[in-house]
């Protein structure tokens, strides 16, 4: 019993360092705002890029990263740890080498969910791009560099942020599966981009209809609601 409440502790903490408000934070500490009432409504970067700055947006890209790759190394470390207690007796059918992969794959996306329906806001948030990427990084660097790079050279081509996010989610299941990496991360990667695409449904919408904005260019939402 006490094995199986450690297992889901890890996972509410790797669910907390996910739901921490980063954007939501920036809007309210540097102007006063509530950042889902501006732009897209989402709490990630790109919208604190178009309603707070450059600066705002990077620090918030950057958090957000280290969120993804902290609930990976926090999972990493304490999984095992636990292990070594005496009074801890996992199943006698699973050796740690056998289960912990999966452990770490389930925080990971825990972190993705927390980020995207925090429990601060009321189940609102982002849409986990920049969190998987740091989930990516801790997980398996050569996949989280090889999607970091396909989203750079999209954006350079594009200037779309949310078709440089979900490209990169779609090269990372690739890179994933064709490198050497244990099973639970494979399917960690494949349903966590899945789940960043599926966050991005209201931007494929607009990407169909040609009115997704670029960046340097405000949300044609936002727009509308100033005229109105």
């Amino acid at each position: 019993m006490l094995f199986w409440i450690a297992s889901g502790v890890g996972l509410a903490i790797a669910y907390l360092f996910g739901s921490t408000p980063t954007g939501y934070l920036a809007g309210k500490l540097l102007q006063g705002i509530d950042i889902r009432e501006h732009g897209s409504k989402s709490t990630g970067a790109t919208n604190v890029l178009r309603t707070l700055g450059k600066w705002p947006a990077l620090v918030v890209l950057l958090v957000d990263m280290l969120k993804g790759a902290a609930a990976i190394v926090f999972a990493r470390w304490f999984y095992p740890w636990f292990t070594t207690l005496p009074s801890v007796t996992p199943s006698t059918l699973l050796d740690p080498q056998t289960w912990v992969p999966w452990a770490v794959s389930l925080a990971g996306l825990t972190v993705l969910l927390g980020h995207g329906r925090s429990i601060w806001l009321n189940f609102t948030g982002g849409k986990s791009a920049a969190t998987g990427l740091g989930v990516l990084l801790a997980l398996s660097w050569p996949v989280g560099v090889g999607a970091a790079a396909v989203f750079g050279a999209v954006l350079a081509m594009s200037r779309i942020v949310s078709l440089s996010s979900m490209v990169a989610a779609l090269t990372a299941i690739a890179l994933i599966c064709g490198l050497e990496q244990p099973l639970p991360y494979r399917l960690l990667v494949i349903a966590g981009s899945i789940y960043v695409v599926v966050r991005h449904r209201a931007n494929i919408q607009r990407l169909l209809a040609g009115t997704e904005p670029r960046l340097g260019q405000s949300n044609p939402e936002s727009k509308a609601q100033s005229q109105i």
